[in-house]
């Protein structure tokens, strides 16, 4: 007969009941391996659908500029680049505007603003991305058509990237509407890594006569610079997949053009026009390898995003909760 178990028995002589501990850990090891398994399993349905496409155009498809459904010849270059030259767009302007913000909400607004201030932040990262599409069809390209385009064709019109017509519908309108979008993301993930660094640096600053500018400079910013960075490419993340806003301003047109006036095309804008209408099996197959080729790319980023966000608790930077 076994001896019942009170209240001052010692922990040493109680009976282990390891089931728990067991289940749970297998329960959250299924999850993890279902979020690997539906990574893996969306990469082969895109490399199934794309096998035609890889064969007859091997890596060539990456680097060939023209599509023409017409004669059956496909290549992603115009696609690749537009998507990164309308990303790096989005962040030159949403990283300094993202990380101004945050430091304004963390260092220098009163307290009874900052809260109104992160609510419409909140707001607008809720805000659908078809409603920013037609904000910029509507509002958006007929502002910049009429009245900051040519200022900047007259200012900068030296540049090989400022000339030639104006439409309106351009690169530079789908790197701006990119910009709204993701400012959101790298203000809020910018002013919790801002939160994160210790008063401790602060304050030692200041004892040592620092102003407020100072301050900043040298004890917040240089604190937080790796984790500022990979705020910035977790908005290249989202900049790089963006679809209906982006389709809807940057012009669709699939050329390379050095003017940022001209209209372009992004991988996620082209499979969402033309999927639909893909006749043929080796269209179809060009569409899949080109949304291959998108998914690896976010893959990427995402990856080095990770990385960068893991040295914030290492030296040099705050540690994020």
């Amino acid at each position: 007969m076994s001896k019942p178990i009170s209240e001052s028995t010692p922990p040493a002589q109680r009976p282990v009941r390891r089931w728990p501990d067991v289940s749970f850990r297998l329960v959250a090891l299924l999850a993890a391996l279902s979020v690997v398994a539906l990574i893996v399993l969306v990469g082969w349905e895109l490399y199934s659908g794309s096998r035609l496409a890889v064969a007859k155009f091997g890596p060539g498809f990456l680097v060939h500029s023209r599509w023409d459904p017409v004669s059956d010849e496909y290549g992603a270059l115009p696609f690749i680049a537009g998507t990164l030259v309308s990303s790096l767009i989005a962040l030159v302007i949403a990283v300094p505007l993202g990380v101004a913000t945050a430091l304004f909400l963390t260092e220098m607004a009163p307290v009874r603003l900052r809260q109104p201030v992160i609510t419409v932040i909140e707001l607008l990262a809720a805000v659908p991305s078809v409603i920013f599409g037609l904000w910029g069809i509507f509002v958006m390209i007929p502002f910049l058509r009429d009245h900051v385009f040519p200022v900047m064709q007259s200012v900068l019109g030296f540049l090989p990237f400022f000339r030639g017509p104006i439409y309106g519908v351009s690169m530079l309108a789908g790197g701006l509407i990119v910009a709204i979008m993701i400012l959101p993301i790298i203000t809020s993930v910018s002013r919790e890594i801002l939160r994160s660094v210790p008063n401790l640096q602060r304050e030692a600053a200041y004892a040592l006569g620092a102003t407020h500018w100072e301050v900043i400079r040298i004890a917040v910013l240089s604190y937080a610079r790796r984790g500022l960075f990979g705020a910035a490419v977790l908005g290249l993340g989202r900049a790089l997949g963006e679809t209906m806003a982006v389709t809807m301003v940057i012009g669709n047109r699939p050329d390379i053009s050095l003017s940022l006036f001209a209209p372009g095309y992004t991988l996620a804008s082209v499979i969402a026009n033309e999927f639909a209408e893909a006749t043929s099996d080796l269209y179809l197959n060009s569409l899949f390898e080109l949304g291959l080729v998108l998914v690896v790319l976010t893959i990427a980023v995402n990856a080095l995003a990770q990385l960068m966000l893991r040295t914030l608790a290492g030296p040099g930077t705050g540690k994020v909760n």
